[in-house]
């Protein structure tokens, strides 16, 4: 802002300076017009012509009679081969300009009236926007210092999301394997046959494998496969069915039919499926119902949605956009992470969509999952 406005400032003193130049030049060049008339010796009239006529090769001008009749134009260009009535319709053109932007110089000599009306030279003109093409110079340099510290930023923060998620995958590794012992253990004895807790600790001991494998996938290039897509959401929905309260009802329907695919990491996109249910159930305060809607979206019905409406607190207008930012959380102990990591795996490894479809505050909110088949 500094530069552009000292640019500005300096620029429209030296046009000031060289206006006024070219003011002396024109009301020079008048005298010299009058001179050349009322003179009669020829010696003078040559130096006149030459030093002073002549010597203009930068400023438009156009002499006029005391009716603003054109009699004659100087360093006006013209297209080759113009005829004279369409020279005229261009002088007539550059005498309006001229009006608008400098008063006409009176060469009065006798009882005749001449006028002689210029504009400002090519030189002068240039430097008349040449702030301006700097200051938009200036714009694009500054969008692109944005766009590369943007894109640094982010970048930064994927290596930290990539790093976070390793670390976690790694602290998980060795819990993990002395619960798969144990799990193995207590299934191997006979002390614990047909135990109904044996076959649960199975069932999370699996679910830690998910989770350690869904960490492993953050940074690297998960595959896409064509999956059933309601299939993988009900097993979604039934797994954290089973491990919340049983004052939240849950509901899954499917506006196609039940073996519509879709393009999906079945580990990272239950995991945010998991995620928005999590925070459905507490914006609920664990107490309430979870629709989950699928259905065809676009013309073309390339693409598939997941809503998915709780019947919880709503959020602000003001917080749509914040919610999935990293670190918001209205909860007293949280990180804020949940929505913004299902917002990344939806958006930066599936190539879809998610965001707030809908909410208002004492009623509920809708989350909408887009897909591509």
């Amino acid at each position: 802002m500094l530069i552009g406005a000292a640019t500005v400032i300096y620029s429209n003193i030296l046009v000031s300076k060289l206006s006024e130049i070219e003011r002396q030049r024109i009301a020079l060049y008048a005298r010299g017009l009058r001179f050349m008339i009322d003179s009669e010796s020829d010696d003078n009239k040559v130096f006149i012509q030459e030093e002073i006529i002549d010597a203009n090769k930068t400023i438009p001008v156009i002499l006029t009679d005391g009716q603003e009749n054109v009699q004659d134009s100087k360093n006006i260009p013209f297209p080759k081969n113009i005829a004279e009535s369409k020279k005229l319709e261009l002088l007539k053109r550059e005498l309006a300009i001229m009006k608008e932007q400098h008063n006409p110089i009176l060469v009065d000599y006798g009882p005749n009236k001449n006028y002689i009306f210029y504009k400002d030279s090519a030189l002068l003109s240039q430097l008349r926007y040449y702030p301006y093409v700097q200051l938009t110079v200036i714009a694009c340099f500054s969008l692109m210092a944005y766009f590369a510290f943007s894109y640094s930023r982010k970048a930064e923060q994927n290596r930290v999301w990539v790093g976070l998620a390793k670390e976690t995958a790694h602290q998980l590794g060795t819990p993990l394997s002395s619960l798969m012992a144990w799990y193995e253990y207590l299934k191997a004895s006979p002390n614990f046959q047909n135990e109904p807790i044996v076959e649960e600790l199975g069932k999370d001991v699996r679910r830690l494998e998910i989770i350690t494998e869904r960490f492993s996938n953050i940074g690297s290039v998960p595959t896409l496969k064509d999956e059933n897509i309601l299939r993988v959401t009900e097993n979604a929905i039934s797994y954290l069915q089973n491990r919340v309260s049983k004052k939240v009802a849950f509901s899954v329907k499917a506006e196609f039919p039940s073996d519509t695919p879709a393009k999906v990491n079945i580990p990272l996109f239950e995991w945010v499926i998991e995620n928005i249910c999590k925070n459905a159930i507490d914006a609920m305060d664990g107490k309430g119902s979870i629709d989950v809607r699928l259905s065809f979206a676009g013309k073309n019905k390339n693409n598939v949605a997941i809503d998915i409406k709780d019947t919880g607190k709503g959020i602000p207008k003001s917080k749509l956009n914040d919610v999935f930012l990293p670190g918001y959380t209205t909860k007293k102990r949280g990180w804020g992470l949940g929505l913004a990591l299902a917002k990344r795996i939806i958006e930066n490894y599936h190539q879809g969509r998610l965001y707030v479809k809908w909410s208002e505050l004492g009623k509920g909110t809708m989350f909408r999952v887009m897909l591509n088949r």
